[in-house]
């Protein structure tokens, strides 16, 4: 027999599919202590039975489940006939005695809040706050049956519904309970948050509090105070102007009143009351584990709590103490890959990097930076450093470093956290030097070149000797020491090339008094492999306008038959052999490459596709070529130039002949190191989906990609058999927390409380239309914008400007076609800047939400020289 009725005190967590997330957490906290007015729950049960009696639910379920969210007047009418029906449906007796019942033992003359509850809501990951309704002060027998209804129509309300699309719950499988509660009639409500909402910090309590009802507050009707606790310490108040309150009313209902001019300016809860407050909910969130969301009142000088919910929308923590406060730093805003990684991508990162400094949160990695600022001049230093990579980060960085509560902890010069660091780049850094100034800057680039693919070749004939558990152990063996390998071998040549950019760019600059010689000397770098890659694909793409019926081919080739489907085609044969020479050479990479289980090129041969025909309607044949030959002669004509400005000196031209002759040597190569890291990663890729296609086979894993939501370490556990967890359970849960993960934005900066830092590029009003960003490529261009968000399958036309998060070099086909580039993330020295100011196109970074702000179609202007994004018609253009 089903249950129609729950009071709070037979309650639990463990009862949310009968009570929803409200019901189950009024009762939990309940039975835990806490002072929750009485009540009780209508069950889903009786919503259930309810719907049941309706012969018309089963078409209106039909329609919700393919209706379009967006379209909102379709939505509003299909909503209104929902719960104009479910309004004037009877209740069924049993239900309608059950609720009556629960009542009068409750206490009939009292006043009641009668809230809905629904099963997908107040949940960790989904909060559905004010998805439903919400009466208060309900007096009497027929007012408390009337609304009850009124809750269950409310699951129906346009909004709701349009929530639970957005999120992915099926309309058919979200159930409603209603929360009867005892009304408290206050003189103060209001809403605590146990860890600052907006920045995150987990240490700080914030607190929204107005007279009366806290009606007034959640529909906005009046500013509340706001008061802000840190270790039982107020440390900010906002008293604000409260107009108005809300009161109940003795017949029922409730009554909007204006405040005395006096109390319109009180502070609301004095400062005693604010402390304990706070510690009270510091108590409800240890009870539950994690920050919650609690909408409380005061009557009488006593604290009740009327809900308390999961705060959904805070960035996960690293497993590190709050305490003392680290910096962490945003790792995939460095390689220009913010996406949530499943876990074995984090699992070969973690194994390539020093764990102390290796932090994982939301599905992305995050670099421990704190013992850097040991010593002074690192904190100078290093957020300076960081602007190569995104200035958003750099600001953030730095203000973090100048609080006083930071500096009191970390100003001390301490050696200890720096030695590790100091012994490894010293060694390092004197081998730079050596060959900044005086090292053969030819035979550098070979010697790397040479390391490069020496090491790819000692990685893919080790995973070739072993299989099973060893297999995966010697990928963690190949991982483990390549960075070392990187260390000693690459960056000694790829820093001179560095040091020598930054060097003539000075230099140049107070000679010529801007940076186009500089822009000119930076075109066409000889040795950059994702240039020579971006050349190849434009060699490629030449072969392929030979070929008609490959083009006709192509356009609805698929990845599983790609290479098959080539054979009957006339010039497939040709084409094949041709695209088959640039996958043997880059088929490893891909967009978010650093990510070992986005698919490669050689998997997903497809992605390609679109790069190609864009090249092909964008450019001449050859035309790629010439623009690099022309940026040859453009660099050595800007490099006599500026060697006949210092030629009446004989030290500074000796001293920018060098300089000249490094950068050109050495800067292309400053992206070998990470060329070589996609290199290695592809073998050990193959290696494992060997290893986890045999696990497949044998009935183990449901399908090979399963493994990617496994660690290294698991994999080899699970091949030994020795893994204790059930595979199946373990990967469906990873891969829902994945899903969630996906829906997170991360920080570029947060702090071990949870804080996200953010510090504004620019102070004061910002023009209409104009975004802000940082200057990575000089120059002015006006066109169309082009929005992309994956490059797979994105098409770029000729004069479109390239509007995207980020990118990476498997973004690279897309650039020949750019006449501008406007990036969410990075900074001078990340993929994008460092190629759009090869290719001599201009290009802005760090544009916060530029992929949202900017809408494909409209005609935009992008200043690389001022760092400036102008939206010049905002109506779209059809192109």
């Amino acid at each position: 027999m089903n249950q129609y009725v729950l009071f709070f005190e037979q309650i639990n967590h463990v009862s949310l599919p009968l009570v929803g997330g409200k019901g189950a957490n009024l009762g939990e906290m309940t039975q835990a202590g806490f002072p929750v007015p009485g009540g009780f729950c209508v069950t889903t049960d009786a919503y259930k039975d309810f719907i049941a009696t309706s012969p018309e639910m089963g078409n209106f379920f039909v329609a919700l489940a393919t209706i379009d969210p967006t379209k909102l007047d379709r939505l509003r009418e299909l909503s209104e006939r929902i719960r104009a029906h479910l309004q004037q449906l009877p209740m069924p007796a049993e239900i309608h005695d059950a609720i009556i019942q629960a009542w009068m033992k409750r206490g009939a003359g009292h006043s009641y809040a009668i809230r809905s509850s629904a099963t997908a809501e107040d949940l960790p990951s989904a909060s559905f706050a004010g998805q439903q309704d919400t009466y208060l002060n309900i007096k009497g027998r027929e007012d408390l049956l009337l609304h009850v209804r009124k809750c269950w129509a409310s699951l129906f309300t346009d909004r709701a519904i349009a929530y639970r699309a957005k999120n992915g719950f099926d309309h058919q499988e979200v159930y409603l309970s209603i929360v009867i509660q005892q009304m408290v009639i206050p003189e103060i409500s209001g809403i605590l948050f146990t860890a600052e909402p907006v920045s995150g910090n987990r240490t700080v309590v914030s607190i929204d509090a107005s007279f009366g009802l806290g009606e007034a507050l959640v529909s906005g009707l009046v500013s509340a105070d706001l008061y802000k606790v840190k270790n039982d310490t107020v440390i900010s108040k906002k008293i604000s102007q409260k107009k108005v309150a809300i009161y109940s009313l003795t017949e029922g209902g409730t009554i909007t009143k204006e405040l005395p001019p006096e109390q319109q300016e009180k502070q609301v809860l004095t400062d005693q009351q604010i402390i304990a407050l706070a510690a009270l909910g510091k108590k409800i969130e240890q009870h539950y584990g994690n920050p919650q969301d609690i909408e409380f009142c005061m009557a009488n000088g006593e604290f009740s709590i009327v809900q308390s919910r999961p705060i959904t929308t805070l960035y996960p923590l690293s497993d590190i103490p709050q305490h003392p406060l680290r910096v962490l730093l945003s790792f995939g805003h460095v390689q220009m890959a913010t996406d949530a990684m499943k876990p074995l991508g984090l699992s070969m990162l973690r194994t390539l990097f020093p764990a102390n400094f290796f932090k994982e949160a939301g599905g992305r990695i995050f670099i421990d930076i704190t013992d850097l600022f040991h010593n002074k001049m690192m904190r100078m230093i290093f957020p300076k450093l960081l602007t190569n990579a995104d200035e958003a980060m750099s600001r953030a960085v730095k203000a973090i470093v100048k609080r006083p509560e930071f500096l009191k902890k970390y100003q001390s010069i301490n050696s200890k956290p720096l030695s590790a660091v100091r012994k490894v780049m010293r060694p390092v850094m004197g081998k730079a030097w050596t060959n900044l100034r005086s090292g053969d800057s030819k035979i550098g680039k070979f010697q790397v070149k040479n390391f490069t693919q020496e090491r790819f070749e000692q990685t893919r004939q080790a995973l070739a000797r072993v299989q099973g558990a060893e297999r995966i152990k010697a990928v963690q063996r190949q991982m483990d020491s390549l960075l070392p390998e990187i260390l000693d071998r690459i960056i000694p040549y790829v820093a001179p090339g560095i040091i020598a950019g930054v060097l003539l760019k000075k230099i140049i600059g107070r000679r010529f008094k801007d940076t186009v010689e500089f822009n000119r000397l930076n075109k066409s770098l000889p040795g950059n492999v994702t240039s020579e890659m971006g050349l190849e694909l434009g060699d490629l793409a030449d072969r392929l306008r030979e070929f008609p019926a490959v083009q006709e081919y192509l356009k609805t080739a698929g990845d599983q038959t790609f290479y098959a489907g080539f054979y009957p085609v006339p010039g497939g044969k040709q084409f094949r052999q041709a695209f088959e020479t640039f996958i043997g050479k880059y088929g490893m990479r891909c967009p978010g490459e650093i990510d070992l289980t986005n698919p490669r090129w050689h998997e997903a041969p497809t992605q390609l596709v679109a790069a190609l025909f864009s090249h092909i309607r964008s450019l001449k044949p050859g035309e790629h070529r010439q623009r690099f030959v022309e940026g040859e002669r453009e660099a050595e004509t800007a490099s006599r130039h500026i060697l006949n400005a210092v030629s009446g000196n004989y030290f500074k031209t000796k001293l920018i002949t060098r300089l000249i002759a490094v950068f050109r040597n050495m800067g292309g190569l400053r992206e070998q190191h990470k060329y070589l890291l996609i290199m290695v990663m592809g073998e050990c890729k193959k290696a494992i989906m060997a290893e986890a296609t045999g696990l497949v086979q044998k009935g183990v894993l449901a399908q090979a990609e399963d493994v990617y939501f496994l660690s290294l370490e698991e994999l080899a556990q699970l091949l030994e058999g020795d893994l204790r967890e059930n595979v199946s359970e373990l990967i469906a849960r990873r891969k829902e927390e994945y899903r969630w993960h996906q829906s997170l934005k991360p920080p570029r900066v947060m702090t071990s409380e949870g804080e996200i830092v953010v510090v504004p590029a620019r102070k004061g009003p910002i023009p209409e239309g104009t975004l802000i960003g940082s200057p990575v490529s000089a120059g002015v261009a006006e066109g169309i914008a082009r929005v992309i968000l994956k490059p797979e399958n994105a098409v770029l036309n000729e004069g479109e400007i390239l509007v995207a998060p980020h990118t990476d070099p498997g973004w690279t086909p897309l650039f020949q076609s750019a006449i501008a580039i406007i990036t969410e993330v990075g900074g001078l020295m990340t993929h994008g800047a460092v190629v759009a100011r090869e290719y001599g196109i201009p290009a802005v970074a760090g544009v916060d939400d530029a992929t949202t702000l900017i809408k494909d179609g409209q005609k935009i202007r992008v200043d690389g020289v001022q760092g400036v994004v102008e939206i010049l018609e905002p109506k779209l253009i059809d192109v």
